[in-house]
C-alpha cells in the first residue's frame, strides 16, 4: 500500500494539471475566433474612420500627388525619385495645365533638358514619344519616325513646344554628357533645321507693350473667380488660374492670342486709353469676360 500511495498522489497530481491545461487551452480555444474578430473589427473600425479621407475619385491617385509628380519632374530629381520610387506607376502621371494642355512627368522634363530625370522616369516605366527621344539627341530614332510619318515633326508638346526646342534642350545638360551623346544632339538639331517646319514660328512676335498686359483678371465672386497673366521662364507671357502660371499665349494678332497654340482656345484682351482693361476667353461655345483688377 505504501509503495502505491506515491503513486496514486501523483497519478492525481498529473490529473489535475491535465484538467487545468485542457481547460486553459479550451478557454483559448474559445478566446482565439473572439480575439481575432475584435481585432478585425477593430481594423474595418479604423479603416472606416478614414473612409471620408480618400480621394473623391477613389481609387484614382489623388490630383495633389499627380500634380506634383508632373511638377516636380520639371527641376526636382530627389523629390520625384522620393515619390516614385514607393509607387512607379506615377512614373506615367499625366496633368493638364489647363484647357487640356496635358503634360506627363516625362514631357515636363523632356522639353527643359532635364536627361537625368527623363532617364530616371524612363527606367520606372514612363512611356517615350518622339520629344522623348528628341531631347536625348536619338538622331536615327526621331528621323525614322518622321520618315514613317510625314509631317509628325510640325506637332507641338506641352505648352506648345517644339520638337526643335525639345532636341535643343537636350544640350542643356551638356556637361554630364558624353562626346557621342553631344555629337547626336548636334547632328538632330541640324537635320530639324533644316526640314523647315519643326520650330513652331507660325505665330507672330510677342506684342512691345507685354507688361501692359500682366494682372489678374476677375470674371466672378468666387475667391477663385479668376485668371493671372504673368511671365514665365522664358519671358513669354502666360494664362492661369489666379495667382498661378499658366499656359504660353502665342500672338496671332492685334490683342490677339491662342492658348498654347491651341486651335480651338482663343484669348483676347479689351483696352481703353492703350490700356488692358479686360480679357475674353473662346473656346467652343463658350465667351468668358475677365475684368482686370
Amino acid at each position: 500500500m505504501n509503495s502505491k500511495t506515491p503513486m496514486m498522489k501523483t497519478s492525481s497530481h498529473l490529473s489535475r494539471r491535465a484538467v487545468v491545461k485542457s481547460a486553459v487551452f479550451g478557454a483559448l480555444a474559445v478566446a482565439i475566433p473572439n480575439v481575432v474578430y475584435a481585432k478585425t473589427m477593430v481594423e474595418t473600425k479604423r479603416q472606416s474612420k478614414n473612409i471620408n479621407d480618400l480621394f473623391y475619385r477613389y481609387p484614382a491617385i489623388h490630383d495633389d500627388v499627380v500634380s506634383e509628380v508632373v511638377g516636380k519632374s520639371h527641376f526636382d530629381l530627389n523629390r520625384v525619385k522620393e515619390l516614385v520610387d514607393k509607387r512607379p506607376e506615377l512614373s506615367r502621371a499625366t496633368w493638364d495645365w489647363g484647357f487640356g494642355d496635358w503634360e506627363t512627368a516625362v514631357g515636363a522634363a523632356s522639353h527643359v533638358g532635364r536627361r537625368d530625370i527623363v532617364t530616371y522616369l524612363l527606367s520606372k516605366g514612363a512611356k517615350p514619344n518622339i520629344f522623348t527621344f528628341a531631347v536625348l539627341g536619338a538622331f536615327d530614332t526621331v528621323k525614322a519616325m518622321i520618315g514613317f510619318y510625314p509631317g509628325i515633326q510640325k506637332n507641338y508638346g506641352p505648352h506648345g513646344i517644339s520638337l526643335l526646342a525639345h532636341a535643343e534642350a537636350g544640350l542643356r545638360m551638356k556637361n554630364t554628357m558624353t562626346s557621342e551623346q553631344i555629337s547626336n544632339s548636334e547632328k538632330l538639331i541640324s537635320y530639324l533645321e533644316k526640314l523647315g517646319n519643326a520650330d513652331g514660328k507660325t505665330f507672330l512676335s510677342e506684342p512691345a507693350d507685354k507688361e501692359n498686359y500682366l494682372g489678374d483678371y476677375k470674371y466672378g465672386d468666387g475667391e477663385n473667380d479668376g485668371f493671372s497673366v504673368k511671365l514665365n521662364m522664358r519671358k513669354m507671357l502666360t494664362l492661369g488660374r489666379l495667382g498661378n502660371f499658366g499656359g504660353a499665349l502665342y500672338r496671332v494678332g492685334e490683342n490677339r492670342f491662342k492658348y498654347n497654340k491651341f486651335p480651338t482656345v482663343s484669348i483676347h484682351f479689351n483696352k481703353e486709353n492703350g490700356k488692358v482693361v479686360s480679357l475674353e476667353v473662346k473656346e467652343l461655345d463658350l465667351v468668358l469676360v475677365a475684368k482686370k483688377v
